[in-house]
């Protein structure tokens, strides 16, 4: 069996119709619904690459770093079709190599919890607030 060949890229604004494909399949349903807000966040985000197998994107990570204390990643996604050859562990490795000496931080849900436990990170306690969606900008200040 031959190793699997595949590139880690920055993510590009044509990859935006195979992510939000990838967050359909996944039933992300808030991020295909918020489209351009989703796509305005990953163009803010300081880091965002995707993984390509074959010229099709077939994953993608998304998170944010001040590049001295945190790495934050938002989003991590594999096609399923791509599951269970590295390509998650390979995303973050190659985010953490970038920023080796922050502590990684991220945001799991309870379906992905064994796979970064798997990988020795460990939960830790937070907090989320849910905006209300129809709300699609941020208020202004005076």
């Amino acid at each position: 069996m031959s190793e699997l060949q595949y590139q880690i890229r920055p993510y590009a604004d044509h990859d935006f119709e195979a992510i939000q494909r990838l967050n359909v399949a996944e039933g992300w349903s808030n991020l295909v619904a918020r489209a351009d807000e989703t796509k305005r966040a990953f163009a803010a985000s300081n880091v965002a690459y995707v993984v390509v197998i074959d010229g099709t994107v077939s994953g993608y990570i998304r998170g944010m770093t001040d590049t001295a204390i945190t790495l934050y990643i938002c989003e991590l996604l594999i096609a399923d079709s791509a599951r269970g050859q590295g390509l998650g562990q390979a995303l973050l490795g190659h985010v953490h190599a970038l920023y080796p000496a922050t502590r990684l931080e991220i945001l799991a849900s309870a379906s992905s919890h064994s796979f970064y436990e798997q990988l020795g990170y460990r939960p830790f306690y937070g907090f989320r607030k849910t905006i209300d969606a129809t709300v699609t900008t941020p208020p202004t200040s005076l």
